[in-house]
């Protein structure tokens, strides 16, 4: 078996990683493939590990895709860095898709030469892409395992059965030289991350509050007060008592839907209502949205809760729904990404346009098809994508043309914004921390979470960095006893951290990250790129409402509360909108990547989120035979114990006599599994703190001042 050394250059920054790459023996391949190319690193990390479920049905038709190299990339490289260096000529001089095209993407002749090569294995070509950037071909499993010298598998990843290619393809004949990578062999997809309280039940249907008044919709307190809890057995004084008193968390119950956060809420919180009145709403610009399958009734939903909340109304002349490349089988109703995307980034930004961009399904091939053809097409100038995937289980290729799209984009002029995540590091799946993609490229901004308390008069209390954890006291009337037996650890909380597998071995082990960018160097640790940029409200237990279609319910349009950074994400791209209106009003051009611009905000546009603490977190005593035991705070979430935190009682309304704890500011998910919650009871890797961190980024826009600094620029 020989091996060679291969040079890989990250596309944002000019540096050298040298892999060692060994080479598939000959014996692999068929006698006749002759010159071709062995396409490295485009195998999941994962098939090394995962347990295989045997080979895939050699009948099943799929469809793959080869990417082809851009030409020039080391001058697209160096141009992308000139179009954001105020020293440079080039600054802001963003390319057009037609400068691309002639200056660094292949040729009609190099897609044709692709073409050839999928017929000649009996793969039909479905599509080629815009300024020939991939090929898309349809065939059988079988055909295409014989075409890429390859046997695909069914593997057991995470609880999931995915197919997945057992080794790198390998590209033969003249096509070979012009792959960059392979998409298709495996069927891995992104995921919305997103997080849902439900609402309670009246007269036995679904609470619709779209008939009354905002006012009496949802409280904008989430947290009223304190209150004592005295717990017992069966309710009867029976031992053990427990006794626990604290803040209370103020969520629907059987005669109130309790706290959310409405538009009018948002929009004073954030001091968005100062922009309005300049008006500077995003008119003239138009923010992408991408969500898979399609909503059947999304502009009939966000019309009733824009007419709610005294929102514009979604027309033609503001909204579009793009299919790409053709109308979806897998749309429905009751679609939630999709309505908290177009509801949030309208209420942010209610001038704006909304061009919601539907691929077919999930998957990476479909996704990142969807998101360049946005790009490349001018379908919009802002990009928002509420999803994303583990970076250290997506092949090293798709990060890479992810990373491509992101930095064709930023170059564009076109900012891609995407969730950061909501498993926190992700080690609650019981693998090393890593975090999310396309968030993870440094071509892209990533939006992390925080949880929000308001005052009466929707002016801010507090913020931390979202990360919640939970403990049972008591259910259906017994008590827990310590309750830390039932401390579940963590929910959910905002992903972060350093990228650190965007560069695998060939056996799909981690081996670097993307490179941290200029814009990081200077006050954010370590030599990845870090995430998140940005943070904005994300917290389910302070979420967010929208209004949604549920086939069943009735009446059929219901009110629910979401969190996840599923909202902050277009939500702040709904900002970053309004904040391109105000620079081309001054007479200046659009600002391309945010993130890029995030670091060096003038004080007074962003607030800093740091560690908060309440001296009414939930403490308190249980009684039983042996005696009475005090427990902390710090005791009641299973011993875990960050510097600070706020806590608060949690009467759980569907089931009798059930009180939870619930804890703010505890991005934990270093511990022991409970399921797919974690036990936090060693220190954890994300955490809130003076200046950049890993949970909120730079911390939150403070909406008026954010914009206004663009004025011109």
């Amino acid at each position: 078996m020989n091996t060679t050394k291969r040079t890989f250059k990250g596309a944002s920054a000019r540096w050298l990683l040298v892999l060692t790459v060994v080479v598939v023996s000959a014996a692999l391949l068929s006698a006749s493939t002759g010159s071709g190319k062995l396409v490295s690193h485009n195998t999941p990390g994962y098939v090394s590990t995962a347990k295989s479920l045997g080979a895939s049905d050699p009948s099943e038709t799929i469809e793959v895709s080869i990417w082809l190299n851009p030409h020039n990339r080391s001058q697209l490289d160096a141009l992308a860095q000139q179009l954001y260096d105020r020293s440079s000529p080039n600054y802001r001089h963003w390319l057009t898709s037609k400068d691309i095209a002639h200056r660094f993407m292949p040729t009609a002749a190099e897609a044709k030469t692709v073409r050839g090569f999928f017929e000649a294995h009996n793969l039909r070509v479905v599509r080629v892409g815009p300024n020939n950037f991939f090929v898309r071909a349809s065939g059988t499993i079988g055909d295409v395992e014989k075409a890429f010298h390859v046997q695909l598998n069914n593997y057991q990843v995470l609880g999931n059965v995915i197919r997945a290619n057992d080794r790198d393809p390998y590209v033969e004949g003249a096509a070979g030289s012009l792959v960059a990578a392979v998409s298709g062999l495996d069927s891995g997809k992104y995921e919305h991350p997103m997080m849902q309280r439900s609402l309670p039940v009246k007269s036995g249907n679904v609470v619709a509050a779209a008939t009354v008044s905002p006012a009496d919709i949802f409280s904008n307190v989430c947290f009223p007060g304190t209150e004592t809890d005295v717990l017992s057995n069966n309710n009867d004084g029976s031992l053990p008592i427990g006794t626990y008193h604290g803040n209370i968390l103020n969520l629907q119950n059987l005669a109130s839907n309790g706290c959310a956060y409405t538009p009018p809420m948002i929009q004073t919180a954030y001091n968005l209502t100062g922009l309005y009145s300049e008006g500077y709403t995003g008119s003239g610009q138009t923010i992408g949205i991408i969500d898979w399958c399609g909503s059947s009734t999304i502009q009939s939903d966000a019309n009733a809760f824009s007419a709610q909340y005294g929102l514009p109304l979604l027309n033609s002349a503001n909204f579009a729904i793009t299919y790409t490349p053709t109308a979806s089988a897998c749309i429905a109703a009751d679609q939630v990404e999709i309505n908290i995307d177009v509801e949030w980034a309208h209420a942010i930004a209610p001038g704006a346009n909304i061009n919601l961009i539907v691929p077919p399904s999930a998957s990476f091939q479909d996704v990142d098809q969807a998101e360049y053809t946005a790009v490349t097409t001018g379908l919009a100038n802002v990009i928002s994508g509420s999803y994303g995937s583990v970076e250290s289980f997506t092949p090293a290729s798709v990060l890479a043309t992810e990373n491509s799209i992101s930095e064709i984009a930023a170059a564009s002029g076109i900012s891609t914004n995407f969730s950061s995540g909501d498993t926190g590091d992700y080690s609650v799946y019981g693998i090393p921390p890593t975090v999310n993609a396309p968030a993870d490229s440094p071509w892209a901004t990533a939006v992390g979470g925080v949880s929000l308390a308001l005052n009466p008069d929707n002016s801010i209390a507090w913020q931390a960095g979202w990360g919640n954890n939970q403990t049972l006291l008591s259910e259906e009337g017994f008590v827990s006893d310590p309750p830390s037996e039932e401390a579940f650890g963590f929910v959910g909380g905002a992903g972060g951290g350093p990228s650190n597998c965007a560069f695998q071995d060939v056996d799909g082990n981690c081996l670097a990250g993307f490179p941290k960018p200029a814009y990081q160097k200077k006050d954010v640790p370590g030599k990845y790129r870090q995430l998140p940029d940005v943070g904005w409200v994300a917290d389910p237990y302070t979420g967010v409402a929208i209004l949604i279609t549920v086939p069943g319910s009735v009446p059929a349009q219901v009110w629910q509360v979401w969190g996840g950074t599923s909202v902050a994400c277009p939500m702040f791209s709904g900002l970053w909108a309004i904040a391109n209106q105000e620079a081309m009003a001054g007479g200046g051009s659009a600002l391309g990547l945010a993130a890029e611009y995030l670091y060096t905000m003038p004080a007074g546009t962003i607030t800093d989120v740091v560690p908060v603490k309440s001296k009414n977190n939930v403490k308190g005593t249980v009684q039983d035979s042996s005696g009475t035991t005090a427990y902390s705070a710090n005791d009641i979430l299973g011993g875990f114990s960050p510097a600070k935190f706020v806590s608060a009682l949690w009467d759980y309304a569907w089931l009798e006599e059930t009180t939870l704890v619930i804890s703010f500011g505890t991005d934990c998910t270093t511990g022991p599994s409970y399921g797919f919650i974690t036990d936090c009871t060693q220190k954890s890797s994300l955490h809130t703190k003076k200046g950049w961190d890993n949970v909120t980024g730079v911390g939150t826009p403070i909406g008026q001042a954010f914009a206004d600094s663009f004025y011109g620029k």
